[in-house]
């Protein structure tokens, strides 16, 4: 790497290959790589004083831009797991009831680390770059405010890229995400509000437009680690394409999520491995304690059950071999969930080892539940297991208009309803 300019920080404007360890971002510093550059992450875990490649604490003014490329040089490995991940477990033993060999991959443990590390930075702009391989997170944003993240091309393995997600905001405040592809193994966009660096901040004021985004998890998640919360954020004019899972609301650990706008989206997800989260699902709510999956954990100052609230998903064409899943919790209802002009249209894929299709759209555990002009269609080729379109239960409130639908085989009803209560409306 050459010499940072004290004023102006690092400009790498001849084309050929960098290799270097952590670089530390200072105030009003830019990193500018130009077109046929490579930065790459060295493989020696001593050159890493901060487990990232660019890491900022505390500064302020900094951009990261070029047309050139910064490469993480992942590197992983299969073997036989090891790992005790209960989220996949019906998975893993839908795989070994097949006489699968439960082989995954795994990050070599030498380095695991991310291509962007910022913790309590402002006014950030990372822009036109391609990130490439990270061996974990690509860009890892925690408790930063006014971060701008515009025309960025992020990629792992689809195959083998475990924990290598594409950009997750945590703690963030007036953060917007546009014009880029990030096609990702793990998740593409994460949303946090935990501990990892200091006190669980809210993530707010977020929005993301103009993207593709793509991966073998989840597209768009809403995390199941958050400690506080998640609000104000809207997803606009975005294309989700080969995904595990295309929006995902998890909350696994107290923490609450609120006040999110999603719209104008196309879905289109498949089934990946089995060590995954996901079943090629192209919505997904859950509320649970964390506990209830892994009863080991148990604690007494567990964080009672976390909520969903005040969502709006509208205008969303969704492809998918999986149930869309929408849970609450029986001791906290998802409250004034909406679903506006969003057409399913499910299938299954012949060729994945195992098949978890059930119901087409699955809603239970929610108060002043609004489907307004909600579709699901049946299209081969259809699994077996398909039945009803549209399953509610344990609902309080319900305004139901428009919806099309049908038993994707005879003898099934289109709508099933058990302890459902109907809204004023």
């Amino acid at each position: 790497m050459p010499a940072p300019h004290r004023a102006e920080g690092w400009s790498i404007s001849h084309p050929g290959g960098y290799t270097t360890g952590t670089l530390y971002l200072r105030s009003h510093v830019r990193l500018f790589v130009e077109s046929g550059a490579t930065v790459y992450s060295s493989r020696n875990a001593v050159h890493y004083p901060k487990t990232a490649l660019f890491y900022g604490e505390d500064v302020e003014h900094i951009t990261l831009e070029g047309r050139g490329v910064i490469n993480g040089r992942g590197e992983y490995e299969w073997r036989l797991t090891d790992h005790d991940d209960r989220y996949i477990l019906p998975n893993q033993r839908r795989m070994e009831a097949l006489g699968k060999h439960l082989m995954r991959a795994f990050p070599k443990p030498d380095f695991i680390g991310n291509l962007v590390l910022l913790l309590r930075c402002r006014d950030v702009l990372i822009q036109d770059l391609s990130f490439i391989d990270s061996p974990s997170w690509t860009m890892h944003l925690c408790a930063c405010e006014r971060v701008i993240i515009d025309r960025v091309y992020v990629r792992t393995s689809k195959k083998s890229g475990v924990w290598a997600d594409g950009i997750d905001p945590n703690g963030c405040r007036d953060v917007r995400i546009s014009n880029s592809t990030i096609d990702t193994g793990d998740d593409a966009i994460v949303f946090y509000s935990n501990s990892v660096y200091g006190p669980a901040l809210p993530c707010e004021n977020i929005t993301v437009s103009n993207c593709r985004l793509s991966s073998a998890s989840s597209a768009l998640k809403f995390c199941d680690g958050n400690e506080n919360c998640v609000r104000n954020v809207t997803i606009d004019n975005c294309v989700i394409s080969e995904s595990n899972r295309g929006i995902a609301f998890m909350v696994f650990d107290g923490g609450y999520v609120s006040d999110v706008v999603i719209s104008n989206l196309t879905i289109d997800c498949r089934r990946y491995d089995w060590f995954w989260w996901g079943e090629g699902d192209p919505l997904h709510f859950r509320v649970i304690q964390r506990s209830e999956i892994h009863p080991e954990i148990k604690r007494p100052d567990e964080p009672p059950v976390g909520s969903i609230r005040n969502v709006l998903i509208k205008n969303v064409l969704a492809r998918g071999k999986g149930p869309s899943t929408i849970q609450g919790h029986a001791t906290s209802l998802l409250d004034g969930v909406t679903f506006e002009d969003v057409r399913l249209i499910l299938s299954t894929d012949p060729d994945a080892p195992y098949d978890n299709a059930s119901h087409g759209m699955i809603v239970e555990h929610a108060r002043n539940l609004r489907l307004d002009h909600v579709e699901v269609v049946w299209e081969n080729p259809l699994s077996e297991k398909w039945q009803i379109a549209l399953s509610l239960e344990d609902i309080q409130g319900l305004e139901l208009s428009g919806f099309r639908g049908r038993g994707a085989h005879p003898g099934h009803p289109a709508i099933r309803m058990h302890r459902v209560e109907k809204g004023e409306g």
